[in-house]
């Protein structure tokens, strides 16, 4: 997401400062022709529950098998294990969990605004296991984007797959009058290398052009309905145009209205005055119809019957409902850059940095909006639709990577079974993106994108974030334990740990520099 200005109704399409690309890949060993994981615990990013011991059998870039070799709390009989053919690798993970890597479908890779490198983010990202990353909007600009999504694709760079969405309008040199502008704009994005548009709203007749074009192109889409264009064009006017992941929330209460068709905007709400923005937005899921009554039945039947993706990166939002908390969370002291930190301080210019007087009832407000919020994508996760994992880390005291894990622990909270929060982190994102057949669950045939953790996830989801879980040992002492031990990609090992620490290098010498 990237500093944007809408106007009159028309999108001006924000000035775009890239940062530096990546420097080439140093990180991470392989492909081999066949490496070994041995006596692990699978769970497969299907939905199925966890098994093992098992070995997983990786030949090249793709999984060649996924072997059970025992039974759990006996001895493993060394003939049912795969052979180690002569020049392979074998690590032994006894008491290891393995999932699919992760998918995070919103995942901003940072910018001028920001003051961090794409290196930055993207270590913070495969430190925590994340192996493909959507961003949606392209900040950095679409050729840069698209660059970086062409080195990642390569392994060039120690970096997630890029699949990269255009920020509707990204590149014209002014607004997009006719429904052939946006025709035509989808077209050169294509050509450029885009796989999708991201979208806030637009004119109606205009951005209905864009879907049609998108659908024409293969392409995917995704959409924040900002409150500037809501009125005219809300989630199920965009899911009736094709729209394939819904964005964050917005736009959904406005369809389930019932006796208005505007938000309750307060006489003196200006949209720029962003703790106003934010505010009213945290009341907006109260506007909405209950569940199940006869307009809320009517409106997620037909987003599921139109297969919408929801994509609603709870962790963004998350300190709205506790400040302090994400403030001044774990990974902060060694993990926040000092620029990001101080794009984090709240100030009327920074977009997401609104806390100028958020207090108690601001909070209270925002707790209540939560509890509706998760109760409906949990409804509708429970009557099939799918719901996937974003983070849109970056901003609002969101750090890369952490606030991934964090989204796990909030779709949790609201009602996911952990096997079903790791499937919408899996194979449900890779679905949504069209990628199904190539990765998001761990199977025979797909890419080698894996997380590899000791310990069992399902049980502690933090032991999933960088900083581990803290836990009392037999001494008596407080030890870290977790934390993401390697990440697989395209059957590169990454030394997790290792990415990790070079983080923190670089927040000690931008910290020095200041």
């Amino acid at each position: 997401m990237r500093r944007f200005l809408l106007l009159l109704g028309f999108l001006c399409t924000p000035a775009v400062a890239a940062i530096p690309p990546a420097p080439d890949r140093r990180e991470g060993d392989g492909p081999y022709d066949q490496l070994i994981l041995r006596g692990v615990t699978v769970v497969n990013g299907t939905g199925a529950p966890a098994f093992g011991p098992a070995d997983i059998v990786i030949e090249g870039e793709r999984i060649a098998e996924v072997k059970v070799v025992g039974n759990p709390g006996l001895p493993i009989d060394p003939d049912r294990r795969p052979q180690l053919r002569d020049g392979g690798r074998e690590i032994d993970l006894a008491g290891h969990t393995v999932l699919p890597g992760l998918i995070d479908l919103h995942g901003h890779i940072g910018g001028d605004e920001q003051g961090v490198t794409a290196e930055y983010v993207y270590k913070l990202w495969l430190g925590h296991g994340i192996t493909t990353v959507r961003d949606p909007g392209c900040g950095n600009g679409i050729d840069w984007c698209v660059s970086e999504s062409r080195r990642s694709a390569a392994n060039a760079i120690a970096a997630p797959r890029i699949v990269p969405y255009a920020f509707f309008g990204m590149g014209r040199s002014g607004p997009m009058l006719k429904p052939g502008h946006a025709r035509e704009w989808v077209r050169a994005m294509k050509k450029k290398g885009a796989a999708g548009m991201k979208c806030f709203g637009y004119r109606p007749d205009i951005l209905e052009a864009a879907f049609d074009e998108l659908k024409k192109q293969g392409m995917g889409s995704a959409c924040h309905h900002a409150q500037l264009d809501v009125a005219r064009v809300n989630v199920l006017t965009t899911a009736r145009w094709g729209l394939t992941t819904m964005e964050h929330w917005y736009g959904l209460p406005e369809a389930l209205f019932e006796g208005r068709t505007v938000q309750d905007y307060p006489a003196d709400y200006n949209y720029f005055d962003e703790q106003q923005r934010f505010l009213q937005a945290g009341r907006l899921w109260a506007q909405a119809a209950e569940p199940g009554s006869p307009h809320y039945e009517a409106v997620i039947g037909e987003l599921l019957e139109l297969g919408l993706v929801i994509d609603p990166t709870f962790n963004i939002y998350a300190a709205a409902r506790d400040v302090m908390r994400a403030r001044n969370a774990d990974w902060m002291a060694e993990y926040a850059h000092p620029s990001l930190l101080a794009f984090f301080e709240p100030g009327r210019a920074r977009h997401g940095s609104f806390f100028f007087d958020w207090g108690t009832e601001e909070e209270l407000v925002w707790r209540d909006n939560y509890r509706r919020w998760m109760a409906f994508v949990n409804d509708y996760k429970n009557r099939g639709g799918r719901v996937t994992v974003g983070s849109d880390s970056g901003y609002i005291h969101k750090l890369y990577g952490f606030g991934t894990i964090e989204e796990l622990e909030l779709l949790r909270e609201a009602g996911f079974h952990p096997l079903e929060v790791i499937r919408a982190a899996t194979l449900h994102g890779a679905e949504a993106l069209g990628m199904g057949d190539r990765i998001g669950s761990i199977e025979p045939g797909k890419l080698a994108d894996l997380l590899v953790v000791e310990g069992n996830p399902l049980a502690n989801l933090k032991l999933l974030y960088g900083t581990g879980h803290r836990r009392l040992d037999a001494e008596d002492r407080m030890q870290a334990v977790g934390g993401v031990r390697y990440t697989v990609k395209d059957g590169i090992v990454y030394d997790a740990a290792a990415l990790r620490a070079d983080v923190r290098r670089i927040v000690a010498e931008a910290r020095a520099a200041r």
